[in-house]
């Protein structure tokens, strides 16, 4: 009976991908260091085992492919070591200098001399010292910097047995291995994925004992693998996802296995990951005969890798004419993290609102300088800044924005220096900077200075007017109260953030007292005026409203800056706050702007956070207190106040009936706010308040004291 034949061992080809950066990386190269020289360029490629039953990976390359324009003459490319995620591959290019010298290239010449040293490094062992050069691969290109498109082509150089391999036979892993066996296999491959030494070794041994253990070992263990009498498998990272073919890895691995060690029956492992995990119902397991004709190994083999273009044996062209401009490319790298957030982390992220919000930055010091970066972290791009500052000596190191050129000549606007660099540090934002003082309280203004100061107003109530979410990042409680007047009058969002020497607080502002006006119209006829202030203390939804910065305080703000001493003058704080508490206040924003209820959002608290946690990015506190000396955060909520200076009903009343008049008296006049709001009489009332003792009680009488 004739022996059935067994069919051919069909493998799947590798398929490249490349990252915008690369072609940019090779455009500066091209036009900064390169010139007219087309010499052969040394590269590196990367890859990783399958991580996916429907995907396969890919060969990539990065900008981090291409040596730096800083490296030196060899141009050699620096490559990362112990990257699960990045399995090096040595490869070449050859860039021409026209699209013709390109089509003119000997296509076979080339491959026949990548395949030629993978030749070598199998025969003279160098490829079980470095599996990685199995792998090798060649790029040829035209950037046509013109018109930034791309000519290249991939070939990814397989040495042809002759004849080809055969299947014997070809499985999943979990099928051809007992359970114990693929089990322990499995933590095996885990560990050897784990360690920084071996995670992007493509190429090794697999032994499994008589008991079931199975072992990973480097291919240079060979000799000792075969003294111990155990099961072997060659193991290699498959990029491919098909459950009948291999990736096209193996290919030369077999090669080498037939040249080194002439086996004839070879049982291969192709490992493939879930997850980052090992998965050995995705890994496969097969046994492939190999019957190369006597004198195989005297020449270099065939080979074969050019890689099809839509199943055509042609070029791919690339246009990157509307990507490749640098602030467009900055535009791409500084989203990549917020695009990758969306695929499992956080898909309700709204990246077009956080792109299209405008924040208005009172402040442009240690608080304002982090709290810009922060926002461009989150992918926010109009920001203004506002400060009448100079950048001083001592700016520099708390102040993340500025730099020692700033304080030369006696020192750049700090609000103009912010939004400079700000654009050095990403082109696409859109920074404004507004060099203004913000009018105070306790600060009186002569004849002379009045109009200047009306103007300051006006221009500070159309900025926060004309933005969506206002941080108040000032140095001293009084330059705080005419902002949070201003934002409770427009019902913006409104974030506080301040510093203590070693403590400090980050709290979101509650709606304006009339922000639910429009549902009271048809009351207010008919409401007194208690009534009125009363109902205004309750928000849209007909909670407390949550209070502002001033609502627990029980006088007006006032000078805090005369008869101080240098350090009661300055900012004297520990230099880890800021950025902690400008990081808060960003991520209350972020909070607000993906909370369904945005600015009327009640306050959570931790003892809260079961019910919070269905909002995408969890809680959202009102106000946030932490401690650096305790190393301790605490979140609590404040409400609205009806004697408070700043929000209350009868202050921004009183605003909008008198507008900039009531400003003017309110900055000139100390004791206004505090009579206007029934301050004054409070305070009467608590100073003339007395306790009297029941002296009959025992000292010793603990009966009706309560342990605070």
């Amino acid at each position: 009976m004739e022996k059935k034949k067994e069919p051919l061992l069909q493998f799947a080809p590798f398929q490249s991908s490349v990252d915008e950066g690369f072609w940019h990386r090779l455009s500066s190269l091209k036009l900064n260091k390169l010139g007219i020289d087309d010499s052969p360029l040394p590269l590196f490629g990367f890859y990783a085992p399958c991580s996916h039953s429907q995907v396969s990976n890919h060969l990539t390359l990065i900008a981090e492919s291409l040596p730096s324009e800083l490296s030196d003459a060899s141009l050699t490319p620096q490559t990362s070591i112990g990257n699960r995620n990045r399995c090096s591959v040595p490869g070449i290019l050859y860039n021409t200098n026209t699209v013709e010298s390109f089509h003119a290239l000997d296509k076979q010449k080339l491959l026949k001399e990548v395949a030629g040293k993978i030749w070598d490094d199998i025969l003279t062992g160098k490829a079980v010292e470095d599996c990685s050069v199995l792998s090798r691969f060649l790029l040829i290109s035209f950037a046509d910097l013109k018109r930034w498109s791309f000519h290249y082509w991939f070939s990814f150089p397989a040495l042809m047995l002759d004849p080809p391999a055969t299947v014997v036979n070809l499985r999943p892993a979990s099928q051809w291995l007992s359970t114990a066996e693929a089990d322990s296999l499995a933590a095996a491959c885990n560990e050897w994925r784990s360690s920084k030494s071996t995670a992007d070794v493509p190429f090794f041994l697999v032994t499994v004992d008589s008991n079931s253990r199975a072992t990973v070992r480097l291919l240079k263990d060979w000799e000792a693998c075969q003294s111990d009498g155990n099961k072997i498998l060659f193991g290699f990272y498959d990029p491919c996802h098909l459950p009948n073919n291999p990736g096209w890895p193996l290919r030369n691995f077999l090669a080498l296995i037939s040249a080194r060690w002439n086996l004839k029956c070879v049982h291969f492992f192709s490992y493939r990951e879930n997850r980052g995990f090992a998965d050995m119902g995705l890994s496969l397991v097969g046994e492939a005969s190999i019957t190369v004709t006597q004198g195989w190994k005297d020449t270099v083999p065939s080979a074969v890798g050019w890689e099809l273009n839509k199943g055509r044996k042609v070029p791919r062209c690339i246009s990157l004419a509307q990507s490749m401009d640098p602030t467009r490319l900055a535009i791409s790298a500084a989203d990549l993290n917020l695009k990758l957030m969306r695929w499992r982390a956080l898909p309700s992220l709204n990246l077009s609102v956080l792109s299209s919000v405008k924040c208005l930055l009172l402040g442009a010091g240690t608080l304002g300088c982090q709290v810009a970066r922060m926002l461009m972290a989150w992918g926010v791009r109009k920001i203004t800044l506002v400060d009448n500052g100079k950048v001083a000596m001592s700016n520099p190191l708390r102040q993340s924005l500025y730099t020692l050129d700033d304080c030369l000549n006696g020192g750049s606007f700090k609000a103009t220096a912010a939004v400079e660099s700000l654009k050095r540090i990403f082109p696409a934002v859109e920074a404004e900077g507004v060099v203004m003082a913000i009018p105070m309280p306790g600060h009186p203004v002569n004849s002379q200075e009045q109009d200047s100061v009306l103007d300051d107003c006006r221009c500070l109530r159309d900025l926060i007017d004309a933005h969506d979410a206002v941080f108040l990042l000032t140095d001293t409680r009084e330059s705080r109260w005419l902002p949070t007047l201003l934002c409770a009058n427009a019902n913006k969002v409104t974030i506080t953030s301040a510093l203590g020497f070693d403590s400090f607080l980050v709290m979101r502002h509650g709606a304006g007292p009339f922000s639910h006006a429009s549902d009271l119209n048809a009351e207010t006829a008919n409401s007194s005026s208690a009534d009125m202030q009363k109902s205004c203390e309750n928000d849209a939804n007909g909670k407390h409203r949550l209070g502002c910065y001033f609502c627990s305080d029980v006088v007006a703000p006032t000078d805090s800056t005369s008869n101080r001493t240098l350090d009661q003058q300055c900012t004297v704080t520990r230099p880890g706050l800021a950025p902690i508490a400008s990081a808060l206040a960003v991520e209350l924003l972020m909070g607000i702007l993906h909370h369904p209820q945005g600015i009327f959002a009640e306050g959570d608290i931790n003892s809260s956070i079961s019910g919070a946690t269905e909002q995408p990015l969890g809680i959202l506190p009102h106000q946030i207190r932490g401690s650096l000396s305790l190393f301790s955060q605490m979140t609590l909520i404040g409400h609205s106040s009806s004697s408070c200076t700043a929000c209350c009903h009868t202050v921004v009343s009183e605003y909008r009936n008198r507008g900039l008049e009531f400003i003017l008296e309110a900055i000139n006049h100390p004791t206004y706010l505090e009579d206007l709001t029934g301050l004054t009489e409070l305070m009467k009332s608590a100073s003339s308040f007395s306790l009297d003792w029941d002296k009959d009680i025992d000292d010793d009488d603990d009966e009706g004291c309560v342990e605070i």
